[in-house]
């Protein structure tokens, strides 16, 4: 069987532990149409179809290029629709790609695609933006596209990091600097204006 998850040996306790268990942040209501809620979490919470129920979440992308979570059908018979942009957590991404996450939110939530009669049950909720321990590339995308998206809420890059640190429950630590550097660079080319 192959691999899904390529997951480092080791990690510090204090990610050990949270990647035990699912989570889940509610990050902004109505961002569009087409998706009623974005999230923060990481992959137990990608990968745990209650939790996804009971969070009204029906979408998932996933910002690790080293995590395949598989299909999930939710407890109503839906299916999770599954999205990735995998990006490296450091340095090595081209800032197109961090742009293109950004970019398929804005995606999502212009409108929801309803699909067609053959395609797998689905309907319009939520989407959980994660990587692996939803600490570094999701909270860049997820700043970024607040940043960029509510200016009126988040002036500054800084400001938009500064909520989602404060709602990860993280000091500066993360998102990991090649992430924030990554994020600038986005910006000073205005990949996503």
């Amino acid at each position: 069987m192959t691999q899904r998850h390529h997951l480092p040996a080791a990690a510090p306790e204090h990610e050990a532990r949270e990647d035990a268990r699912p989570l889940l942040f509610p990050v902004i209501d109505a961002p569009g149409p087409g998706l009623d809620r974005l999230w923060l979490g990481n992959l137990p919470a990608a990968e745990d179809a209650a939790a996804l129920h009971e969070a009204g979440i029906t979408a998932s992308l996933n910002l690790a290029m080293n995590l395949f979570p598989g299909p999930l059908e939710l407890p109503d018979r839906t299916l999770l629709r599954r999205y990735q942009i995998g990006l490296l957590d450091g340095p090595g991404n081209a800032p197109q790609s961090l742009a293109a996450a950004v970019l398929l939110v804005d995606g999502l939530a212009a409108g929801y695609t309803a699909g067609k009669p053959h395609y797998p049950p689905h309907r319009p909720g939520g989407l959980l933006v994660h990587c692996r321990g939803g600490r570094s590339r999701s909270v860049a995308v997820l700043a970024l596209w607040l940043h960029l998206r509510r200016r009126e809420l988040f002036p500054t890059l800084d400001a938009a990091l500064d909520h989602m640190r404060a709602l990860r429950g993280q000091d500066d630590s993360y998102p990991l600097p090649p992430m924030i550097a990554l994020s600038r660079e986005v910006l000073s080319q205005g990949l996503c204006a």
